[in-house]
């Protein structure tokens, strides 16, 4: 899927359909179900994404998983607003796992980059062999770190807006976690470069994590 494609299927599935699914449907069904079928849409996309780009994981697998953990915590939250703040406690819990993977040395960023290099055709025990060098290493803390500030973003967001809105606001919580997400994965896209250029600068050649582009 390419990325124009790719942002207007994320526009249709995060932000439009669910938005419908919440304005329309609030006031015939309520609001508890209403926001429980308003992320069935972005549910099922991720996981086709999932299943189309072939991304059996760290980074698939976390994906699923927490997929998962929070549509049971939804299930069970019982109304609207008890679901609402729990969303908020489950992406501040995201965050301390994400930042414990640093604690215990296994960032999870430097696997989602090992991922990453695994689809472009590098071996993981190639990759992670130059990962773990200490420079390298050092950024792939920072990556982490973003991906955490991320959850702990949405989390303020959704608060806040909980606090200001209460259940009535979850249209905007729509729109506004989208663009929060957005705007984070621009920002890790660019970290991302930067730690390309470090990698082409430590190797001095163009295929950097593998020169003789050993194949998986």
């Amino acid at each position: 899927m390419n990325n124009s494609r790719r942002v207007w299927f994320d526009l249709l599935f995060y932000i439009a359909i669910p938005y419908l699914i919440w304005n329309q449907g609030k006031d015939i069904i309520g609001d508890y179900y209403a926001i429980l079928l308003s992320t069935a849409p972005a549910f099922f996309y991720t996981i086709y994404t999932f299943i189309k780009e072939r991304q059996f994981n760290v980074t698939g697998l976390f994906l699923v998983v927490t997929l998962l953990v929070r549509t049971i915590i939804d299930l069970l939250s019982g109304n609207a607003e008890t679901m609402l703040i729990n969303q908020v406690y489950f992406m501040v819990g995201l965050a301390v796992f994400v930042l414990v993977t640093i604690l215990v040395k296994k960032p999870i960023g430097l696997y989602f980059f090992v991922d990453t290099a695994y689809l472009m055709g590098y071996k993981r025990e190639d990759s992670l062999k130059l990962f773990y060098e200490p420079d390298l290493f050092k950024m792939m803390n920072w990556l982490t770190v973003l991906f955490a500030g991320r959850y702990v973003f949405l989390a303020l967001v959704k608060y806040m807006l909980i606090q200001k809105y209460g259940v009535d606001g979850y249209g905007n919580m729509i729109v506004f976690r989208q663009a929060v997400t957005w705007a984070f994965s621009i920002l890790i896209a660019v970290y991302t470069y930067f730690i390309y250029k470090k990698i082409q600068g430590k190797t001095g050649i163009d295929n950097p994590i593998n020169p003789n582009m050993n194949k998986k």
